[in-house]
């Protein structure tokens, strides 16, 4: 079906881009490698009214939408019209009030830099370049998890283009439903331009990368000493063999170790001795936990690296030393050029928001894992790998977030949402995108 490439021309203040203009490739191009796409035409918005055009002529034309966040946008693969959301990245910042405007478009690491100079913060996910749209309406897990909550905790409203092209401004009390499905509901229900959000005091936190020789105790007492610690520490373990790295002495490169961020949301002797347990476990290969600006925690990618990898996620109610022996096997038997399995202890303030106050409903979970395996060539062989290892890892009721999704999006989507939620959000589907125009993504089919 031809794309009204004319008509958006005539109906869009924002750039309408060809393959062949200036600045269609970058716009067209994801962070994941591997991914090709050529969309007939990619529009970067001026403003929701242009959004809102797009909307309009792709559901009336028939054509195919996709949405690229900002981020990462694994999912805006499409043959017709790519929205990219990278072009609305304003922002405003009340400080009496501790709320923040942002565009949907705009990086987790540029909207902290600017609360930052404030003292002031909302808690998203482990790295800077993601986009708000796209990490806040998976949920959001990252650093300040267990002190104030995921960052669906912190939104309290937003605009959203609905598949029927209005604008409309929702939030608990204006289209309620609405405003429940996009926590946690992902871009199924409409395009998040702008969202509003709450901001915490936060001058300066103590934290940053520690490196620990990985071993089964080492591994499970980590997990233990996360998941005991005061709710000030959020901690992020990645177990892989390690990399030549400038701060790791030679002798452990290609050794299995525990590369970990861990942050504590304050400073002083109380963030010491909370820390401290984790620099115990083992002789550190490197310290750099140190007090810094929140915004320094957040890892930074060059904007060049487009890994290509298959990646599994889960959530599970505990690693013990068993569990870690076995992932450290799984290590050392895979092929990949980079095999690695992070983990997140959850808890505190998220698991106090009851588990039907927003889309996200693993409130009680304990333990999230990613697993993934970088490769070249054939991803089979380490598929079947990181399948194999879910499995294993896998205690209690099967879950996934939904941020996570990859190439096993379509099979494990039920997986993201326990069945009374499924159905809530099948219904929400129902009632805002009928027709099921905005899936291109961990697709929620309606009602």
């Amino acid at each position: 079906m031809p794309v009204p490439t004319a008509s958006l021309r005539t109906n869009v203040r924002g750039q309408v881009l060809e393959p062949g203009d200036d600045g269609y490739d970058a716009a067209r191009l994801v962070y994941l490698g591997g991914i090709d796409q050529h969309p007939a035409v990619v529009v970067r918005p001026a403003d929701a009214a242009d959004v809102a055009a797009v909307v309009k002529l792709a559901a009336g034309t028939g054509t195919p939408l996709a949405v690229k966040g900002g981020g990462h946008s694994p999912f805006c693969v499409t043959e017709g019209i790519l929205i990219d959301l990278s072009s609305l990245n304003g922002h405003e910042v009340d400080t009496a009030a501790r709320t923040a405007w942002a565009d949907a478009g705009l990086t987790a690491g540029a909207f902290t830099a600017a609360t930052a100079e404030h003292g002031l913060v909302t808690g998203f996910g482990d790295t800077a370049g993601v986009g708000l749209g796209g990490i806040t309406t998976g949920g959001g897990i990252g650093y300040l998890v267990r002190k104030h909550g995921l960052t669906i905790d912190d939104l309290l409203a937003a605009e959203v283009v609905t598949a029927d092209g209005a604008v409309r401004a929702v939030d608990a009390d204006t289209e309620p439903e609405l405003f429940w499905a996009i926590r946690g509901g992902g871009g199924n229900f409409g395009v998040v331009t702008r969202m509003k959000f709450r901001l915490h005091e936060l001058p300066a936190v103590t934290g940053g990368l520690l490196v620990l020789p990985a071993t089964p105790e080492s591994i499970a007492g980590f997990v233990k000493h996360a998941d005991e610690a005061p709710e000030e520490v959020s901690a992020i373990a990645n177990v892989f063999p390690c990399p030549p790295m400038p701060f790791v002495p030679e002798e452990w490169h290609g050794s299995p170790v525990i590369m970990a961020t861990v942050v504590y949301a304050g400073v002083g002797e109380a963030a010491e001795e909370a820390l401290t347990p984790f620099r115990e476990l083992a002789t550190p290969i490197a310290d750099m936990i140190g007090e810094k600006p929140f915004p320094e925690v957040y890892s930074n990618m060059p904007a060049d690296y487009h890994p290509v990898a298959v990646t599994r996620n889960l959530f599970t109610d505990d690693i013990d030393a068993d569990d870690a022996a076995l992932l450290l096997a799984r290590i050392a038997e895979s092929t990949s050029s980079m095999p690695a399995v992070q983990i997140r202890v959850l808890g505190g303030a998220m698991a106090r928001v009851p588990a039907d106050a927003t889309a996200f409903a693993h409130r009680s979970r304990r333990i999230m894992v990613n697993i993934a395996a970088f490769y070249t060539g054939s991803a089979d062989e380490h598929t079947r790998w990181a399948d194999d290892l879910t499995e294993a890892l896998q205690k209690g009721a099967p879950g996934v977030y939904v941020n996570f999704l990859g190439d096993d999006s379509e099979t494990r989507i039920r997986e993201a949402y326990p069945d009374e939620t499924w159905a809530r959000l099948r219904r929400a589907k129902r009632d805002y995108d009928p027709a099921n125009l905005f899936r291109s993504n961990s697709n929620i089919p309606p009602a």
